[in-house]
């Protein structure tokens, strides 16, 4: 098993369990669908970490179930914004210390207000990156909204595809 994550050691100093999942990267594809391809899990309960900023609050994260998409009107109603956007790729890593595919709500640079789509309260665990690609944790959606201090919300619409 690979080094653990920042993400990892915060979960262990919290005594949450947790199980990390190793997957082959697609630097090609780091969509969600492909990440639930290679866990052969279903893309509800593979879920993706999305950073946005709003017009008032600043930035602020979203984890929303890979098969759906942020709704940014929930969204910046939920963070008490008028309206929010997604921040512009070059942002992510000063911002988070995450890269793209590899972005978790545990354990970034500076902790936002989160929001975790409460859809994930369906499932017994859900799987979210462990902080680098080719690498997922898979815990129960209670234990993420502990250790990410989140709170769930109504913030997904379906998928446009």
């Amino acid at each position: 098993m690979s080094d653990k994550t920042n993400a990892a050691r915060i979960l262990d100093r919290l005594h949450i369990p947790y199980e990390l999942v190793e997957y082959t990267v697609d630097p090609d594809n780091l969509a969600a669908d492909h990440v639930a391809d290679e866990l052969n899990e279903p893309i509800e309960q593979v879920f993706k970490t999305l950073v946005l900023r709003g017009d008032k609050t600043g930035v602020f994260v979203c984890v929303v179930a890979g098969n759906r998409e942020v709704d940014l009107k929930k969204a910046a109603k939920v963070s008490g914004n008028k309206k929010a956007e997604m921040i512009a790729m070059k942002e992510l890593l000063p911002l988070t210390g995450y890269i793209r595919g590899g972005c978790t709500s545990i354990g970034m640079k500076k902790h936002y207000p989160t929001f975790i789509s409460e859809e994930a309260l369906d499932f017994p665990f859900i799987y979210v990156s462990a902080g680098k690609r080719g690498l997922q944790l898979k815990l129960s959606p209670a234990d993420l909204i502990k250790a990410a201090e989140a709170s769930p919300a109504d913030i997904a619409t379906d998928s446009i595809s």
